[in-house]
């Protein structure tokens, strides 16, 4: 009797949904690499996933099952089947009658599972069949819906304790009874599922914020804000001592602001926290900004740069010494950028060090120094002394004074390459930003090799993307669907505008020029504007007219 395997093959080629060929080159990909051979057909593009479906449906004699047409309904198995479970074993429970319940898994020939559920579950199991791409949907959707179930049991269980935290304004917050319950299970609980959920879901920033008579919980997730959850205000205060104490701060103090940072193992990687609190007219609000290593791209050539700006920038930072400058908002990603550049030229023979506000992530092999204002540590007071240790390169988080910027100038003059960021919106304006700070022209032309502006934009969700043409050509955008959350958008990519001071441009800098004239010549002399990279990207399909128009000026 011929194998699984064999038998799964012969269909694929009887119904000419695969070729020899294919075949013979997916068989050496299993044998270099390893891993299911059904999975290698799929990945390569050889077999789509429904076909699959439909072949081993036939041979193992397994009804197929649509997960996208079925409701979940975690409360009928929360208790039996932890979302843990789910995510553990790959599977999801459809149904249950009885002692029999109904699981759909791509895999339904792993009996040690199967055999694992049926002694965990105290059931007999009755297995459909369904695609990889399908289940690792419903298995996010049906863990996330069961973190919804447990907060929603879990505020209820407070309100029904009837804890007034919320006092009048001339009375006093009883700080005993608010320690005591910022280390009560609940709301430690409560905090648990709201990081997590955070850090499953690629969120930069979780706010927690008062409204008059509630608190509401937002993400930014992809650059764009959104509400999750709304909990009682009797609860409020309780929220916010326990972030306090996750990050050393004096639950006590609530009428100034704090920053804290804390380190905690999500789903098992550590993750870092930047942690404020400012006081408001209705009470205190937090906002956690998540630094996941683990979604950390370090490398230029993987920030999404179009190859005409990145090869300008990879061509400026080549340089011995001079300074170069990276613009734009916040939460544009600077200093990904900025890091990306010092991972590329870094070597043993470079002393680099840094002075950030704060150092956000640890760079192995580099000198990193934290700005810190309350014992008088500047990033003007902190340059002077790096200058000291004989350095080739120097990263500044951030030039906020003339002082910093002039010593930053002096040191680019010095033969250091210099790196920092300014909070201009485009790489013209950076110029004239330094011209108005009190910068003499003919040092700016000096030290500075170029400048770049960037922004983030969302890319367009791959499994909903759809094409629709305009009177300006064919772009694309995302219909929707449970990869994306319905948004029609998943994950960013970086565009860039770089600006190199050509000898034109320094003559108008001499000439203190104008930003529009400076910005002029230098589209002339080949820089690719911000507006024209999010062109090009929305026409390969990459993202959308609507989000590029939404991140760059005219």
């Amino acid at each position: 009797m011929s194998s699984f395997k064999q038998q799964l093959t012969e269909l694929l080629l009887k119904k000419k949904l695969l070729t020899p060929s294919q075949l013979k080159e997916a068989i050496n990909s299993q044998k270099k690499e390893g891993g299911k051979l059904s999975q290698i057909l799929v990945n390569k593009g050889y077999v789509k996933q429904e076909e699959l479906l439909a072949a081993l449906s036939d041979i193992l004699n397994i009804p197929p099952l649509d997960l996208s047409k079925i409701k979940l309904n975690p409360a009928l198995f929360n208790k039996d089947i932890p979302p843990k479970m789910v995510e553990q074993y790959h599977f999801i429970p459809i149904s249950k009658i009885g002692r029999t319940l109904t699981v759909a898994t791509d895999d339904p020939l792993n009996i040690f599972v199967l055999d694992d559920l049926k002694i965990a579950t105290n059931c007999e199991l009755k297995t459909v069949i369904t695609t990889s791409t399908q289940l690792s949907e419903a298995i996010k959707k049906y863990c996330q819906q069961s973190s919804e179930e447990s907060l929603e049991e879990i505020a209820q269980d407070i309100e029904e304790l009837k804890l007034e935290l919320v006092k009048k304004k001339e009375e006093k917050v009883n700080l005993q009874e608010l320690e005591k319950l910022a280390y009560e299970t609940p709301i430690i609980r409560i905090i648990n599922l709201l990081i997590s959920e955070g850090v499953r879901n690629r969120a930069s920033d979780l706010l927690v914020e008062p409204l008059e008579k509630e608190t509401r919980v937002r993400y930014r997730i992809d650059g764009v804000l959104r509400e999750s959850k709304r909990f009682p205000k009797a609860m409020h205060n309780a929220l916010i001592s326990r972030i306090k104490v996750l990050s050393n701060l004096d639950i006590a103090e609530m009428r100034l602001p704090q920053d804290g940072r804390f380190k905690a193992k999500v789903e098992n990687q550590e993750v870092d926290f930047r942690v404020s609190v400012i006081p408001s007219g209705i009470g205190e609000k937090v906002a956690l900004r998540i630094l996941d290593k683990t979604t950390l791209t370090l490398d230029l050539d993987k920030l999404g740069f179009d190859p005409q700006n990145l090869r300008r920038l990879k061509d400026a930072v080549r340089r011995p010494h001079g300074m170069i400058l990276i613009c734009g908002p916040t939460g544009t990603g600077k200093t990904t950028t900025l890091y990306s550049i010092l991972k590329y030229i870094d070597s043993p023979e470079k002393n680099i060090v840094t002075v950030e506000d704060p150092v956000e992530y640890q760079l192995p092999g580099i000198n990193q120094v934290t700005y810190r204002q309350d014992i008088g540590l500047t990033f003007s007071r902190a340059l002077r002394s790096i200058l000291r240790q004989d350095p080739d390169v120097i990263m500044i988080g951030e030039i906020r004074d003339y002082e910093t910027l002039d010593i930053a100038v002096k040191a680019a003059l010095t033969g250091h390459l210099v790196l920092s960021t300014l909070h201009t919106t485009t790489a013209s304006e950076a110029i004239t930003r330094m011209l108005d700070m009190g910068i003499e022209p003919f040092l700016i032309s000096s030290s500075v090799i170029g400048v770049g502006a960037q922004r983030l934009v969302r890319k367009v969700c791959e499994r909903c993307r759809e094409k629709y043409s305009t009177s300006e050509g064919v772009f694309y955008r995302g219909k929707g669907c449970p990869n994306c959350e319905n948004t029609g958008y998943k994950g960013r990519v970086g565009i860039m505008e770089f600006l190199l001071l050509t000898p034109k441009i320094k003559e108008l800098i001499a000439n203190k020029g104008l930003e529009e004239e400076i910005r002029k010549e230098a589209i002339k002399s080949g820089m690719l504007s911000l507006r024209e990279e999010g062109l090009k990207k929305a026409r390969e399909g990459i993202t959308t007219l609507e989000e590029v128009i939404r991140v760059t000026a005219e």
